[in-house]
């Protein structure tokens, strides 16, 4: 890919915690974030339970429609912990021991502490490529365009490092947030205007609520500096006109 290719990913958070509400989903910032400094557009996001037909059935149709698929939790050592597996059978690969990642937990567990329930993390689908952990041990993989990663949300932003070799995007993409004392509707019409004359460019409206009132950050969103500097200008120009605060966030 060149730096002119649009590339895109689907990021896909596995885990029963995070629909019931028990545990909140911070990997999906993590990643979003990390994958646009790299030039990756992410395009959806999905939360689904632990149930096998359903990982595999969204892993199927979200790698045959991304360039990439991040998956995250579901590779630990319990009973619930089915990606893997799951991921194998989606790509119709036998699922077994990866002898490097035995290798790796074997060296990294004092001697007896390398049990059964932490050798399940060794099984992977056949020829996997490892994606190493220095927080914990217990490597991430990937299969071809699917890249499985950790649920706990400090042990996968620490695994991301060893990812950015694998991963080619286009241009990053760069951003400018303009935060107003106003409300949308005040400056929907002219916001509209500058998003009919700017179709290449992302433009969001995003109210907030701060020191007791309330405000509105608009988001302007490009590989290209110079046409987000553009947008700044005619968004700037009617905010002036408006006479409409300008407030720091």
């Amino acid at each position: 890919m060149n730096k002119n290719t649009k590339v895109n990913a689907a990021i896909l958070i596995i885990g029963n915690e995070i629909l019931s509400g028990r545990t909140q989903d911070t990997n999906t910032s993590t990643l979003a974030t990390w994958l646009n400094s790299i030039g990756v557009t992410v395009g959806e996001v999905r939360v689904i339970p632990d149930i096998e037909k359903t990982i595999i059935d969204t892993v199927n149709l979200l790698r045959n429609n991304y360039d990439y698929v991040f998956t995250t939790g579901g590779i630990g050592p319990t009973h619930d912990d089915i990606t893997a597996e799951s991921i194998s059978k989606a790509f119709g690969l036998k699922y077994e021991i990866h002898q490097q990642a035995f290798k790796i937990l074997e060296a990294y567990y004092k001697k007896g502490e390398f049990n059964e329930g932490r050798q399940k993390m060794v099984w992977m689908p056949q020829n996997a490529n490892l994606i190493l952990n220095p927080t914990s041990g217990a490597p991430g993989f990937n299969v071809e365009n699917v890249f499985c990663l950790p649920g706990v949300p400090s042990i996968l932003k620490s695994m991301l490092g060893g990812l950015k070799n694998r991963i080619v995007g286009g241009e990053p993409i760069l951003s400018k947030t303009i935060s107003l004392r106003t409300v949308e509707s005040e400056i929907a019409k002219s916001l509209t205007k500058v998003q009919e004359n700017n179709q290449d460019v992302e433009i969001g409206s995003y109210p907030f609520f701060q020191a007791g009132k309330l405000g509105v950050s608009i988001v302007i969103r490009s590989e290209d500096q110079s046409k987000i500097d553009s947008c700044n200008s005619q968004i700037l120009k009617f905010v002036n006109e408006k006479n409409i605060e300008i407030v720091d966030r």
